[in-house]
């Protein structure tokens, strides 16, 4: 199993749901967050006065997938939510070791 941390523009959320429902992926969880990466950030102009804005909002959309499934998910997201500008975002993937359903029991590919 893997865990994928899909780190992208709060505006491509909703691009990124459809791509993990199609990919049959059964239970995301959604953070805002703040940050920068290359970017930097960017200079804005208000009332003759230039504020540099460093922390950018972004969404964390975190999921424990089957390994031959991620992949899948990678490349869809790489060709999909790419706009080829700075700022698309980061996919971090880990490996689970084990994964646990509270209710039943179930470990491992049926906890999922």
């Amino acid at each position: 199993m893997k865990k994928l941390e899909i780190i992208i523009k709060p505006e491509k959320l909703e691009n990124l749901k459809g791509i993990l429902d199609s990919c049959k992926a059964n239970g995301i969880m959604i953070s805002n967050i703040m940050g920068y990466g290359n970017q930097k950030g960017y200079v804005q102009k208000y009332r003759g006065t230039e504020y540099n804005v460093n922390i950018l909002p972004k969404v964390k959309v975190e999921t424990v997938v089957a390994a031959d499934i991620a992949d899948t998910i990678i490349s869809k997201v790489v060709n999909e939510i790419n706009t080829g500008n700075y700022g698309d975002g980061k996919i971090f993937v880990y490996n689970v070791e084990d994964a646990v359903r509270i209710r039943t029991g179930e470990h491992g590919h049926d906890a999922l």
